[in-house]
């Protein structure tokens, strides 16, 4: 498949979102990456339901949901009600990511595992199986705007030998400091996804960098 551009809303304009939204569905923009962060797991808080909400009324591309919330088991049923399609937990936040991937998977919707960047990939060998979507994180969770971290390359092969070895199918998303400037080195290192945000949103046309991050896949 042609690797998808996934625009982070955590670096939209909040005080004018209806706007940026508009901007992405005219878009090549392929997912709605969306941020839930809760000031615990992560030292940030970002936004929740009613917000999801509102935005699954104003798009019908797919919303890709991250939640950096401790025990997030809690919350999926409700995340998937507010219009999520594909909800990520991390590894490090859940007590049993295991069940907590069945049960994305059982209220429909598609299941994604996360890992930090210090996180060794090597900790999602017993659940990979459950997952239809790694994320990799490649800037430390919690704040946009950082710079990419090289080592996620390396990681990012190390995962594709995992998929290889338990032969599953298991798409692989990047998050944080991807740019103009790496975005093709993570497409050939096999990413299907690419989060940006930053890159999309603090240039002076956010379309046309959508646009040119796609003719790159």
């Amino acid at each position: 498949m042609s690797q998808l551009i996934a625009p982070s809303l955590l670096s939209a304009n909040f005080l004018n979102l209806e706007k940026d939204i508009r901007m992405l569905n005219e878009s090549e923009a392929d997912w709605f990456h969306l941020d839930i962060m809760d000031g615990l797991f992560v030292p940030n808080i970002s936004f929740g339901f009613p917000i999801i909400e509102k935005i699954r009324k104003a798009t019908s591309k797919i919303l890709d949901v991250h939640l950096m919330i401790v025990d997030p088991e809690r919350y999926l049923e409700r995340f998937k009600k507010a219009g999520a399609d594909i909800i990520s937990i991390h590894i490090e936040a859940s007590k049993k990511p295991g069940e907590a991937l069945k049960s994305i998977r059982s209220l429909g919707a598609k299941a994604g595992i996360v890992i930090n960047p210090g996180t060794p990939v090597s900790t999602l060998a017993g659940v990979i199986h459950e997952a239809d979507m790694v994320l990799l994180m490649s800037v430390n969770p919690g704040f946009g705007g950082q710079s990419f971290i090289p080592g996620t390359l390396d990681k990012i092969s190390e995962l594709q030998q995992m998929i290889k070895s338990q032969k599953t199918k298991v798409l692989i998303e990047v998050d944080g400091g991807i740019n103009l400037n790496n975005a093709t080195a993570l497409i050939h290192a096999g990413v299907d996804i690419l989060v940006a945000g930053n890159t999309i949103f603090a240039s002076p046309d956010p379309a046309l960098t959508i646009h040119r991050l796609k003719s790159m896949c």
